[in-house]
């Protein structure tokens, strides 16, 4: 059990991406505490095994995330935390409104800054922690028609970059996973989106969403977990500042 005695929080663990790590981190041996907005989701996860507790919290808040993230570390201090919690909008620049640009970033940063600030000192008292972010190819490169989703994600790569540094010599490690296209339930509302507004076929529209990647496919959340799990254990304690990609040689 690679991560036995471990207590791991993720945000956003009841489904897609969240969900696969969670139940990676448990496989593991590790203790796994979830966060989300859907309750339904999380019981469920926990229901399943994936999960040993949840908690309902919009990671925006950040009251709400300390309180969630106390309330775990009472039956035991908090080693790992998964900040996978995000969502995307998408549209051209000139009908993307400041609005938009507030509210991926609140989500996809906020969120991930406010996970962090609950979890950290924690973790430098104890001097050992790891602390992931779940960004995006976005973090990378461009994309067209998501500008206020490419912002955020920059963003966060820039969080784990510079947090890395403060945290070098305290035992906590600093990293970002960056997948592409996923087969999560957001990626499934995308193709929506764009048989609707195109008129496309989702066999059409998927063809073109994995276009880019070379192997011509979705990552699966699986994978994701993955690296995760590689960059929670004892073998990666000189990898940080770091931000992993997921995306079949991409870029």
């Amino acid at each position: 059990m690679l991560l036995s005695g471990r207590h791991a929080v993720v945000s956003g663990g009841g489904r897609g991406i969240g969900r696969a790590i969670a139940a990676a981190l448990k496989r593991q041996g590790a203790r796994v505490s979830i966060l989300g907005r859907d309750e339904a989701a999380l019981a469920a996860t926990c229901e399943a095994g994936d999960a040993d507790a949840h908690a309902i919290c919009d990671i925006r808040d950040e009251e709400a995330a300390a309180a969630a993230v106390a309330q775990f570390a009472t039956s035991q201090p908090v080693d790992i935390a998964i900040a996978n919690a995000g969502a995307v909008e998408t549209g051209p620049f000139l009908r993307s409104p400041a609005e938009r640009f507030r509210r991926l970033n609140e989500i996809n940063l906020i969120g991930t800054v406010n996970l962090f600030h609950a979890a950290l000192p924690g973790m430098i008292e104890r001097s050992s922690g790891r602390l992931i972010a779940i960004a995006s190819t976005a973090g990378h490169r461009g994309y067209p028609y998501v500008s206020a989703y490419v912002a955020a994600k920059h963003a966060v790569v820039g969080l784990v970059k510079s947090l890395a540094l403060e945290t070098a010599r305290l035992g906590v490690t600093v990293n970002a996973v960056c997948p592409g296209y996923a087969d999560t339930d957001m990626v499934a509302t995308g193709l929506d989106t764009i048989v609707a507004k195109t008129g496309a076929t989702r066999e059409q529209a998927l063809a073109e969403m994995v276009r880019a990647n070379p192997q011509g496919r979705l990552i699966e959340p699986q994978e994701v977990a993955a690296s995760v799990l590689y960059l929670c254990g004892p073998a990666s304690g000189s990898v940080t500042g770091q931000s992993l990609l997921i995306n079949g040689g991409e870029f």
